[in-house]
């Protein structure tokens, strides 16, 4: 048996542990990641990417790299058995409130091809074929074995995250509790080629009093998918073929179907487990929650998981802050996640009962409401806030801390468009920062400068003022793009104190200064 070491050692190459894996080399903290998979997927299965997750990705510098393999969803067409019900714009319902303000489609398996490109880049193999076999929190290291083709190897790791889906072994070995349950319905999912009256670059949905089915377009194999309830006369069978309910898929969606080039089954379950993490070992993504695909927001969570505990590994694993600063990786994210089961649930309940009333309700006044909400700003801003996950908000995080206009810390941090740029590009450093929307002070700047912080100042603008921002006032940037503190004074001491209770260190105390047009941007 051989024996290596490692500071990351990541359990599952999915979306999410692809993520943590990418962020961690981003940050320079050594990783190792595995799957019992002897090759990736190559079914298309999650295919929302939404607003905050191409943030995240711009902050790494792989975005354009997504936004290049995918779909601007520019359209949501909902029909009822009476016809065309509603047309709602999503190419840019956003507007305002993220730089990626449309609906936007990628397949898991292309996407997931970006991810490793990237990871293989910067010198990162997926260790394919590898199972995580027994594994121990010593307290001061985690010793896992891995098997390959029979070879066991021990690996001693600072951390161990587990990203290994809903059946996780990290889970399992940490015995840690998935209360939850499935949803009665059994749905399908097919990748067709096909004919029909399909909206272009656009998300087409049917509903009905027995329920729903989505069309959408998949670019890059030019085929369609298709997703819906399975009907009720087969909600028993075991297993379940296209051709059994081909005549009801195609008068549901509208597709004639020449060609399957995928269909599977599967129930819904909506489960979160009783912990995140065991001392050295955490959970991320399908191996902590799972949920409805209601609203795309499942894959999404996970790389929200993996980018809010990247930064804070990396930290602690280059003693750039106290180990508890990975205290606050559980409460954030456990508490969206039992959020996010909640909204979806009722979502998914409403998109999906099988109720006399609630199908009138779903088939003639839910295309009324959805119309009228996003064709208003309001309401078009605040679905936009929901569904694009630009609302995730820590505010009751233990890491969390002040109010400056209508910004609290835990808050992420409003998106600001100016000439040339935005506020958002600094973040790409991805280390802590001071943003000021206004003047920063001499004073101020002379007393951040011990920490190496750096000093954003941007002119005040509208735009500043429409995301909520309060003139003249500080926040103190995480490297995720999370508002930590929030001060409506610039008072250096506040800071210290933050960044002194934590011990936080930024990444380099030195960085050449640069402008971004519309800004003055200069270093504490």
């Amino acid at each position: 048996m051989t024996m290596s070491k490692t500071k990351v050692l990541i359990a599952g190459a999915g979306p999410t542990g692809l993520t943590l894996a990418l962020w961690l080399t981003r940050l320079g903290v050594p990783v190792r990641v595995f799957d019992k998979a002897t090759a990736p997927g190559e079914t298309s299965r999650a295919l929302a990417v939404q607003a905050r997750t191409l943030e995240f990705h711009r902050q790494i510098g792989i975005v354009d790299d997504v936004l290049e393999a995918g779909l601007k969803i520019e359209q949501l067409t909902v029909h009822t058995p009476a016809g065309v019900a509603a047309r709602l714009p999503l190419a840019d319902f956003g507007r305002g409130i993220s730089p990626y303000s449309f609906a936007f489609a990628l397949p898991q398996d292309i996407h997931e091809r970006v991810l490793i490109t990237h990871l293989e880049r910067a010198g990162v193999e997926v260790e394919r074929g590898t199972e995580l076999v027994a594994f121990q929190d010593k307290g001061h290291a985690v010793i896992a074995t891995l098997s390959k083709e029979g070879h066991m190897e021990t690996v001693v790791a600072d951390y161990l995250a587990g990203c290994d889906g809903a059946h996780s072994a990290v889970r399992h070995g940490l015995n840690i509790g998935f209360p939850g349950g499935a949803y009665e319905q059994s749905f399908y999912v097919a990748d067709v080629k096909g004919r029909g009256d399909i909206t272009r670059n656009g998300m087409d949905t049917t509903i009905s009093t027995y329920g729903f089915a989505i069309v959408m377009p998949v670019r890059q194999s030019g085929s369609i998918r298709l997703i819906g309830i399975v009907p009720k006369a087969h909600q028993a069978d075991e297993t379940i073929s296209f051709e059994a309910i081909r005549g009801d898929v195609e008068r549901d969606t509208g597709v004639t179907v020449d060609e399957v080039n995928w269909f599977s089954t599967y129930r819904v379950h909506h489960r979160v487990a009783e912990n995140f993490r065991v001392g050295r070992v955490f959970l991320c993504g399908d191996a902590g929650h799972i949920h409805s695909p209601a609203g795309g927001q499942g894959m999404n969570t996970g790389m929200g998981d993996a980018v809010n505990l990247a930064w804070k590994l990396a930290a602690v694993v280059q003693g750039r802050a106290e180990p508890r600063l990975l205290d606050s990786y559980e409460p954030e994210r456990i508490a969206f996640a039992h959020r996010l089961i909640e909204s979806t649930d009722q979502a998914f309940r409403i998109a999906t009962s099988r109720s006399r009333l609630v199908g009138l309700f779903r088939r003639y006044l839910m295309p009324k409401i959805l119309n009228i909400a996003l064709r208003t700003s309001y309401g078009s801003s605040a679905f936009f806030g929901v569904i694009s996950q630009a609302a995730i908000q820590y505010r009751a995080g233990p890491i969390s801390s002040g109010t400056a206009g209508k910004i609290s810390g835990g808050d992420r941090l409003p998106y600001v468009p100016m000439p040339g740029n935005d506020n958002f590009e600094p973040l790409r450093s991805l280390d802590w920062q001071v943003h000021v929307y206004g003047e920063a002070n001499a004073e101020f700047r002379a007393m951040l400068a011990s920490t190496g912080v750096p000093v954003h100042a941007f002119a005040w603008s509208e735009a500043a003022a429409k995301a909520g921002l309060q003139r003249d006032a500080a926040y103190l940037v995480r490297p995720d793009g999370h508002v930590a503190l929030a001060s409506p004074v610039q008072e250096a001491a506040g800071f210290q104190r933050y960044l002194a209770g934590l011990a936080i260190k930024p990444r380099t105390a030195e960085r050449a200064p640069y402008r971004v047009p519309g800004t003055m941007h200069s270093l504490a």
